[in-house]
């Protein structure tokens, strides 16, 4: 048996079957050892890959089954995903390959008749190609996008009504591009320059990010367990719009802040190193591992000031009556923002979580705000590019809320934009898609 295809199996499986998250499954995996450095590279390529296109594999595989594709065992239904994801994406796996190791597997995890199933359907995606080769035409040039570019057709037809069909193909290319990985200085231990300095002398290719002073973008780079700037806290993985946000949350030393939506902590901490690790930041969230996580973040980082709170969001004003200097939500949303960095991501998502969402964004918004003081700030931002979940929230949030009026947010970023409220396209900017409002309390 192939290793490291069943490796990749397994994590697949857990995916689609478990809800588990590919880029967790995948390093729990690839931490056990027992591959080689080629082998890991497959399995990654392999699960990303197959994890990634998705519905586009399964609309393949339904031009050649005499079946309803529900009807196949989940497992084989993978096994074929991942047969189907070799011959069409994976150049330098010979057809002969991909075919006998998915009936070796369809062996493994089935019974001999359904290993000859497997194998008629590979042989015959090989000898005919044709029967799986997407629409074409102009009629069909929205499913051609969504296939061709491996991505939701509702989504696909979203976009294109937003921004015309060329913008919504960038996209889409561009959420198929590998995201690079981008750190935050934690400027409670070094600076930029010395954390770049200390980057290169280990072998890291790194620059500087051209969006915010504390950000390094590492364009290549080993495991981040063998990263010891990382581990010993003089930096924090952090995407660079997200870094974006506590430069317009502008903390003080000494403040009363409130993350009310904190974890991972990445804000968090980044608030914490501009108030010079004085003062107070509670960092909220609903679930206790979650909150676990900003600690651990904190120690690593070096920071005392966060404290950490178990409350939901909503009822934070109980706590805080107008007491907050500064407030952050950084709401749970869509994330239709991020989906570069989460390849299974695009296929959670649904038309229906983008109408319910903004009745909780909502909520949380006017929690929030009857926890800042008069003269004091409260900054909504999400990582989403839907503009329910933004510019509307922020109207509706307004409209009501007359004690509060609406600070020009673009202003307040280290390279000034003229957006009132920001954001951020990944195919405008190159960066996470990322909105960012700031409002003054009366």
């Amino acid at each position: 048996m192939d290793k490291a295809r069943e490796t990749a199996l397994k994590i697949i499986n857990a995916v689609h079957e478990q809800e588990a998250y590919a880029n967790v499954a995948l390093a729990k995996e690839l931490r056990k050892g027992g591959l080689s450095d080629m082998d890991r590279r497959f399995v990654t390529e392999l699960v990303y890959g197959t994890v990634k296109a998705g519905e586009t594999l399964d609309w393949i595989i339904r031009r050649y089954i005499n079946r309803p594709i529900s009807k196949v065992s989940p497992i084989i239904r993978d096994i074929l995903r991942m047969g189907v994801y070799q011959l069409k994406y994976m150049d330098k796996v010979p057809d002969s390959a991909a075919c006998n190791e998915s009936v070796e597997l369809a062996k493994r995890f089935g019974h001999a008749g359904v290993a000859k199933f497997v194998n008629g359907v590979m042989r015959t995606m090989v000898r005919e190609p044709e029967k799986g080769a997407f629409p074409e035409g102009k009629g069909n040039a929205t499913v051609q996008l969504a296939l061709t570019e491996q991505h939701p057709e509702w989504l696909v037809r979203r976009w294109i009504k937003e921004f015309g069909y060329d913008e919504a193909a960038k996209l889409c290319a561009f959420n198929n591009q590998q995201a690079p990985l981008s750190v935050r200085a934690n400027t409670l231990k070094t600076n930029r320059s010395e954390l770049m300095l200390q980057l290169i002398s280990v072998g890291v290719d790194c620059q500087q990010s051209v969006f915010t002073p504390e950000g390094v973008i590492i364009k290549s780079h080993g495991s981040l367990d063998d990263l010891q700037v990382l581990q010993d806290g003089y930096c924090q993985v952090q995407d660079e719009s997200s870094m974006l946000v506590a430069h317009v949350v502008d903390p003080q030393p000494g403040e009363l802040v409130l993350d009310v939506c904190s974890a991972p902590g990445g804000k968090t901490t980044h608030m914490a190193a501009m108030m010079e690790n004085r003062g107070r930041i509670v960092a909220c969230d609903i679930y206790e591992h979650k909150l676990e996580r900003v600690r651990s973040n904190a120690e690593r980082l070096g920071v005392t000031i966060i404290d950490p709170m178990l409350i939901d969001a909503r009822e934070i004003w109980q706590e805080f009556p107008q007491e907050a200097d500064r407030v952050l939500v950084d709401a749970p949303c869509s994330g239709l923002g991020v989906l570069r960095r989460k390849p299974d991501s695009r296929w959670r998502k649904s038309p229906e979580l983008i109408k319910e969402l903004p009745k909780l964004q909502l909520e949380i918004l006017r929690s929030a705000a009857a926890a800042v003081k008069p003269g004091g700030l409260l900054v909504y931002s999400t990582c989403t590019i839907a503009h329910e979940e933004n510019q509307d929230v922020v109207k509706a949030f307004l409209e009501k809320a007359k004690e509060f009026t609406l600070e020009n947010a673009g202003e307040r970023l280290p390279v000034p934009r003229d957006d009132e409220m920001v954001q951020l396209y990944p195919q405008r900017d190159g960066t996470d898609g990322f909105f960012i409002s700031c409002m003054r309390r009366k």
